[in-house]
């Protein structure tokens, strides 16, 4: 299957058991084969193009933030299109994207789309509005959701079902 696109996301197993039967319904990157996760970066260096020393230097920036812990105690929304869990704290995954930001800044965060990025695990995006509501309503009665952060993976993969997997991961820097 081609590889069209990568990003580089932390992972967040724990949150599977209470959003993974709503994301595979709500969120299309999902049914892509990207889990529950926030994003550190995405659109990242094309497939294509990572090699060793694209590994090398990512494996950098994400050790020069230290591993943590993250609780998502709040469901949140972008407008009512978007219906995501929040991070505490917030400020670690921020950091993270800021490392690796620096050392790729021909990659913003999003293509640059937003002026200010917003550390987040998405549940619902783009289904009607009624479906993401109760999708919120179901979540909020399963937080708080716990996880270390000690790696982020690269993943990739096009918007064919099942397309996206990792290639590898990459641990933080200790605390």
């Amino acid at each position: 299957m081609p590889q069209t696109e990568s990003a580089v996301i932390v992972p967040v197993r724990e949150a599977e058991p209470v959003v993974g039967h709503l994301r595979s319904r709500l969120d299309p990157s999902a049914a892509w084969g990207v889990p529950a996760h926030v994003t550190v970066l995405y659109p990242f260096v094309p497939p294509e193009r990572i090699d060793a020393e694209v590994l090398a230097a990512l494996g950098e920036a994400i050790r020069t933030v230290a591993s943590f812990r993250a609780t998502f105690t709040r469901v949140e929304w972008f407008a009512d299109q978007v219906v995501w869990l929040a991070p505490e704290p917030a400020g670690a995954f921020a950091d993270l994207t800021a490392a690796v930001c620096e050392r790729f800044p021909e990659y913003p965060p999003y293509g640059g789309a937003f002026a200010e990025v917003v550390p987040h695990l998405t549940v619902g995006d783009g289904a009607p509005a009624a479906e993401l509501r109760r999708a919120e309503e179901l979540v909020r009665g399963h937080l708080p959701i716990s996880t270390e952060v000690a790696a982020a993976q690269v993943f990739c993969g096009s918007p064919d079902p099942d397309s996206w997997h990792p290639i590898v991961e990459l641990p933080l820097g200790r605390p």
